[in-house]
């Protein structure tokens, strides 16, 4: 194999990409990282103005971008969402489900509806747009790749995060489930577990210095992620390199895991 093959494997350009929680860190970083390497991005999430933001910095750098904005949660916002893509480009290749909440309390005090908005957000909308967009995927009948945001809380137990950990365990078993699934339709489905990152979602463990050190303890590469650090492993996951890869949850977490 020569370095055009290899070269091949990577090369996401013209493809289609559906982004949810596209305003957030690993929606942004991955958003902005496949638009750079020629995929034609629509982002989706709540927030109207941070779409338009993100929409415009892509195009501003010679990328292709639209938004359509939508609940995650809300299966009529994702069927519209999902038939905008396809009417703006033509179909869609990769699925990137990054839209995720989460709220720490301890489970004597967490209020049932904090527990369900953190599981419908983060299972409800992953299995929603997994749904319909699933439904294109299969019907163009030329395969496919989704890529879904879990967490390394989807495999370790963490005090205070009795809504959040078992969210992102249940992404990694729709990640496996789909992965049986839609394995003779020839499309991928895998899963990136981070470690903390730095983005809205995690900003408060930055800035409480003691959960910083507590953390930063337990990565033997010696720092915490940056969405940048999300990318490569997006790009590799959304090409032909990740072809004989289905099911898997890559943790994409500095060593966090590894003992």
């Amino acid at each position: 194999m020569n370095k055009q093959n290899i070269q091949e494997l990577f090369d996401v350009n013209g493809k289609v990409a559906l982004i949810t929680g596209a305003t957030g860190g690993f929606g942004k970083a991955a958003a902005n990282g496949l638009a750079a390497a020629g995929v034609k991005v629509m982002a989706t999430g709540r927030a109207v103005p941070k779409l338009e933001q993100i929409v415009k910095e892509i195009r501003d750098a010679g990328g292709q971008a639209a938004f359509s904005a939508g609940d995650p949660v809300n299966p009529a916002d994702v069927q519209r969402v999902v038939r905008d893509t396809v009417k703006t480009f033509g179909g869609i290749d990769i699925l990137i489900t990054a839209a995720g909440v989460n709220k720490v309390n301890t489970i004597v005090d967490q209020p049932v509806e904090q527990w369900q908005e953190i599981m419908d957000v983060n299972v409800k909308g992953t299995w929603l747009f997994c749904k319909e967009a699933g439904k294109v995927m299969i019907e163009q009948g030329r395969g496919g790749k989704a890529v879904l945001v879990s967490s390394t809380r989807g495999l370790l137990g963490m005090a205070r995060y009795g809504a959040y950990s078992p969210s992102k365990a249940a992404v990694n078993l729709i990640t496996k489930s789909l992965g049986c699934e839609w394995g003779p339709h020839k499309i991928n489905v895998n899963a990136i577990a981070p470690t903390v990152f730095r983005t809205e979602l995690t900003q408060w463990m930055f800035d409480d210095q003691a959960a910083y050190k507590t953390f930063l303890a337990r990565i033997p590469i010696g720092r915490l992620g940056e969405p940048e650090d999300f990318i490569g492993t997006v790009i590799f996951l959304s090409s032909k390199a990740s072809d004989f890869m289905t099911g898997s949850i890559v943790y994409v977490d500095g060593g966090y895991t590894a003992g």
